[in-house]
């Protein structure tokens, strides 16, 4: 019986697992809805749960614990510029996970997890404006 095991292993080390919930709760902050495997989803939930609560504390310190975990400092500003304000009067359930079927290739159960107030034109809008840039630079 496997009581009081804490969480799935998703047969990766600890350092793997780390970097890719690292990887994952950036991008869902930066696109505020992406798409994966349903147990990475339901593991994904409490990280980002915590760090938008320290995105609503909002200090220094708060900061950095925050940096300490994401990779990238623009998924920090947005994390206490936006979604902090966001949620400040929200309690918990800042995430939303929905089934969508399975993978075609392994049958894998797949979910989109999602913010529950999200920005609909967030998704994609990066990769939109890195597009648009090059486009310009080209053009130059």
């Amino acid at each position: 019986m496997r009581h009081a095991r804490g969480y799935r292993r998703l047969n990766r080390t600890h350092e793997h697992r780390k970097a890719l919930f690292a990887n994952m709760a950036g991008s869902l902050i930066e696109h505020e809805q992406i798409k994966t495997t349903l147990p990475k989803a339901k593991e994904l939930r409490p990280v980002i749960e915590k760090l938008i609560t320290l995105g609503k504390r909002g200090d220094l310190h708060a900061r950095r614990q925050a940096a300490s975990q994401l990779k990238e400092d623009k998924d920090v500003a947005k994390l206490f510029d936006v979604l902090g304000p966001r949620y400040a009067e929200r309690q918990g359930g800042y995430v939303r996970i929905l089934k969508a079927g399975f993978r075609y290739g392994d049958m894998a159960p797949m979910a989109i997890i999602e913010f529950v107030d999200r920005d609909i034109d967030a998704k994609g809008a990066a990769d939109k404006a890195r597009v648009a840039a090059e486009e310009a630079a080209d053009d130059e």
